[in-house]
């Protein structure tokens, strides 16, 4: 089965070059958008327009921004790991070179803290390594 992506990102210009950057990459999973962190937590628990499951599927990999609305990325991430329970692999990928977040983020459970590039070409070389090492080598539990 095909895992979907959930991208969790407020800059529609960022949404719009991680999307391509995938497709350029080669991945063909489906992916599904969150546009804050709040909007994050909804579609994990389905609720509002995410009740259809059908529609808005359990994502099985997240790439997850820090600086969003109304819930941070952290707090999406500990609500996640603590309130949910999922041990979906969860990547944070933001501008952020902070230390601080950058240990704030792995202490909270996150399986990698990737930096957006600026360049087209430095996007699509981290979205294939996300398709070499999640979706081609690494096992999660079903």
């Amino acid at each position: 089965m095909t895992k979907t992506i959930l991208i969790v990102e407020d800059e529609e210009d960022d949404l719009f070059f991680i999307r391509d950057a995938l497709t350029k990459a080669g991945i063909d999973n489906p992916v599904q958008a969150a546009t804050d962190g709040q909007q994050a937590i909804d579609y994990f628990k389905g609720n509002g327009k995410f009740a259809d499951r059908e529609e808005f599927p359990l994502p099985g990999f997240v790439l997850l921004d820090l600086k969003l609305p109304y819930v941070g990325g952290l707090g999406v991430l500990k609500w996640i790991r603590q309130e949910a329970q999922l041990s979906l692999p969860v990547v944070i990928f933001t501008s952020s070179e902070n230390e601080m977040d950058i240990k704030s983020a792995c202490s909270l459970g996150a399986n990698a803290y990737l930096v957006k590039p600026s360049e087209s070409e430095k996007r699509i070389e981290i979205a294939k390594a996300i398709k070499e090492f999640w979706f081609t080598h690494n096992r999660t539990p079903s």
